[in-house]
């Protein structure tokens, strides 16, 4: 594949997601060689700058405050507090430093204004700077851009067909909407979803759909696996087979050729042999850190990483190296 087409029907996007398991690897690492360098790994960081007290009723978030989880409420971190992990996270070889807050929306208050002063204050580390806030207007997305953001991660978790049986306290169009407005103030988007929730392969291929059709793809593309909280509706989902998230980023990567699809929660259930193949089978990006968390549940430390890294023959990406957003 040569071109990227953003007119991908949901029977062709099935008919790739059904091929033989072995040969749809062969076909998605076959395009992740033509479009990127197989052994880079854009290695990210991701923190949560405010933990807890989310209103929403999201069924696998341990931040919403109607569930009944361990995980402990935190404000807003200071902002020095924020720029010495990024400076760490630097130092461990993060490219890009996510910067997360448990909120339904972005208001316009003091703690967006203190949002504003950690986007500069690590992009002026040289890191690329990600977000996720929750919803957006237009004219905050135009805040964080003109502050120096790079990236903003807006998920949209399963499909539209699927959505209400996950949230009820917004809509699916609501996170085209945030999307629109990112992209609208020239945000790279960032955006993916999670598999494990209780939906088909048809909601997956659906939710597929809706990114492989958007008018500029995203430049980031997270496929999660459910990380079951306790205390959560969907704690006792059971746990994602390997072969679902290998099949999920293989399809991402032939229908995506250019985006970056990064192997993100879940990672910390598979052996270095499974994430293994989920490099092969085209995923070019992890979340990591010195914590040893992703938001509020277990992931793999960078010493770690690291080690697995040198074993397969990886290297992180450098920052110059990254994918053009203008694709």
């Amino acid at each position: 594949m040569n071109e990227i087409r953003h007119d991908w029907s949901k029977e062709e996007i099935k008919a790739i997601y059904d091929r033989p398991l072995l040969d749809l690897v062969y076909s998605a690492a076959t395009v992740h060689r033509k479009w990127h360098k197989p052994s880079e790994i854009q290695v990210c960081t991701l923190l949560s700058v405010k933990t807890g007290g989310c209103p929403e009723d999201c069924s696998y978030c341990g931040q919403a405050a109607r569930y009944h989880t361990d995980i402990k409420v935190q404000s807003l971190l200071p902002t020095e507090t924020v720029i010495e992990h990024a400076q760490k996270a630097k130092e461990n070889g993060s490219s890009r430093f996510c910067m997360a807050a448990a909120w339904r929306e972005v208001r316009n208050n003091k703690d967006f204004d203190r949002i504003i002063e950690m986007v500069k204050g690590v992009n002026n580390l040289g890191l690329e700077v990600c977000c996720t806030l929750g919803m957006l207007t237009e004219e905050q997305a135009i805040r964080l851009q003109e502050a120096g953001l790079h990236a903003y991660n807006h998920n949209l978790d399963t499909s539209e067909s699927y959505y209400d049986e996950i949230i009820s306290t917004r809509k699916f169009d609501q996170r085209l909407d945030t999307i629109h407005n990112v992209r609208k103030a020239g945000i790279t988007v960032c955006s993916g979803g999670i598999i494990g929730l209780g939906e088909t392969a048809a909601d997956r291929v659906s939710m597929l759909t809706t990114l492989a059709t958007m008018p500029i793809h995203p430049e980031s593309v997270p496929v999660n696996a459910l990380a079951r909280v306790k205390g959560t509706p969907l704690e006792n989902n059971p746990k994602v087979p390997i072969w679902d998230m290998v099949r999920m980023i293989a399809t991402a990567r032939i229908i995506m050729p250019a985006s970056i699809v990064r192997l993100s929660a879940g990672r910390i259930e598979m052996t270095e042999e499974e994430q293994a193949w989920c490099f092969m089978a085209g995923a070019n990006s992890i979340f990591t850190g010195e914590r040893e968390t992703l938001l509020v549940t277990p992931n793999p430390g960078i010493s770690e990483d690291m080690q697995m890294f040198q074993n397969l023959g990886l290297k992180p990406l450098q920052k110059s190296n990254n994918v053009s957003t203008t694709i």
